[in-house]
């Protein structure tokens, strides 16, 4: 068994690293083509931050990998050992506290690079060493204090009931929810100052488009998101009377009052085609089947990782394998969502205009430097979103066009 999961393991890494490479040979060879919706300086300076994104993710796959070898191996029998507490409730909180410590502590280096020195390098990153600390403190001190008592509660369920699996999706499912109910209101707010939008003329046209959506939100907010990140974003947050509308500083700074109004009409398409309910819907059946998977997985495995069916083995297991499980499902998880920005697209269009929307979108690779060109296999795994050119082309810009009558153009002028 334990060179059955070894295998599979290493064709999942071998698999992504794969389509890395695939990517990063398709962008190298890309970024010498003619620039299209970015201006020239731009495409080849995205280009090249795509490029070293994902080499550092392939490097970032051999630590996991290591990680994994480690944990295997004798790395979850180690921390079985050095805990000595008789409680297993209490004794699988520690295990796994430390266990996602260990684990943090080596994707650390990654972290810092990105924000510290590849982010900065490409203009993206404000982040000080203060606010990374502090940031860090923060979400560490949820995570011990929510996260412990989710494992708490879930290995509680693990040792009363013989179908725990089915009870533990129920719980964590209603978890999920609720973080997202309070998310707006209590958690980003941690993390950012959040403002009441000013411009009274943008406020009451964003509130005209709402409310020919049919949205009622508790208000439309601006964050100070250039404290960490030059990146520019929008979005609605929240569940049922929790729902806001989150504006970056960033965004309005650089979008026009109709661009602007463009993006959001695209926001208010998620809410108009219930996508909400749609993705609440996805992460339920993708919680209740990695439940019924780690659930009921043979005895065998579990000797295989030398923690027996213990609650901290099956959570650490379920930590260790899921992204298997999650890869596996990505395409269609992405195909799903490419549908639905398609039809966000569509309604953002109608609320404005094709125009407003096509140009933020440009502006928006522009200051977000994303390439628009990806290998084929890599928009299959991970795109969430369709290619830009696709989402330009629908909105009638027509790239391939363009280049095709520009290389007609100059070969006439050569003929002259």
């Amino acid at each position: 068994m334990v060179f059955t999961i070894g295998i599979i393991y290493f064709i999942y890494v071998l698999l992504k690293i794969y389509i890395a490479v695939m990517e990063i040979g398709y962008v190298a060879k890309a970024k010498n083509m003619t620039a299209v919706i970015l201006k020239p300086s731009s495409y080849f300076k995205a280009a090249n931050y795509k490029i070293s994104t994902e080499r550092m993710e392939i490097l970032s796959l051999l630590v996991d990998y290591a990680l994994f070898l480690f944990w295997m191996g004798f790395g979850l029998n180690w921390l079985d050992n050095l805990i000595n507490i008789k409680d297993i409730a209490l004794k699988s909180v520690v295990f796994i506290d430390l266990f996602i410590i260990i684990n943090y502590l080596a994707s650390l280096p990654f972290s810092l690079y990105k924000s510290f020195v590849l982010d900065k390098k490409y203009g993206f990153s404000n982040m000080s060493v203060k606010l990374f600390i502090t940031d860090t403190l923060k979400s560490g001190i949820l995570f011990l204090i929510f996260g412990s008592l989710i494992v708490w509660i879930i290995s509680l369920i693990m040792l009363n009931f013989s179908n725990w699996w089915l009870w533990g999706f129920v719980f964590l499912f209603a978890v999920v929810v609720f973080i997202n109910m309070i998310y707006p209101t209590l958690i980003a707010p941690i993390f950012n100052k959040f403002t009441i939008l000013e411009d009274m003329d943008l406020k009451e046209a964003i509130e005209d488009l709402m409310k020919k959506a049919g949205l009622k939100s508790e208000g439309v907010f601006t964050i100070d998101a250039s404290k960490r990140d030059n990146r520019l974003n929008a979005y609605f947050g929240g569940i049922g009377k929790a729902k806001r509308v989150v504006l970056f500083d960033t965004l309005i700074k650089k979008l026009d009052k109709k661009e602007l109004l463009a993006v959001l009409g695209h926001e208010l398409g998620h809410f108009k085609h219930k996508d909400i309910y749609k993705n609440i819907f996805i992460t339920a059946l993708l919680l209740f089947v990695m439940f019924a998977i780690f659930g009921n997985l043979p005895k065998s495995v579990f000797d295989a990782f030398n923690t027996g069916d213990t609650p901290y083995g099956v959570i650490s297991i379920f930590l260790l394998l899921s992204p298997l499980v999650m890869f596996v499902l990505l395409p269609v998880m992405g195909l799903v969502s490419r549908k639905n920005e398609f039809e966000a697209d569509e309604y953002g269009a109608e609320s404005v205009s094709k125009r407003d929307l096509a140009t933020a979108l440009m502006k928006l690779a522009e200051e977000n430097k994303s390439f628009p060109r990806s290998h084929p296999l890599y928009i299959f795994f991970y795109f969430t979103h369709p290619p830009l050119l696709e989402r330009l082309k629908r909105l009638g810009y027509d790239f391939a066009k363009e280049e095709e009558k520009e290389a007609m153009e100059g070969s006439c002028e050569h003929l002259r």
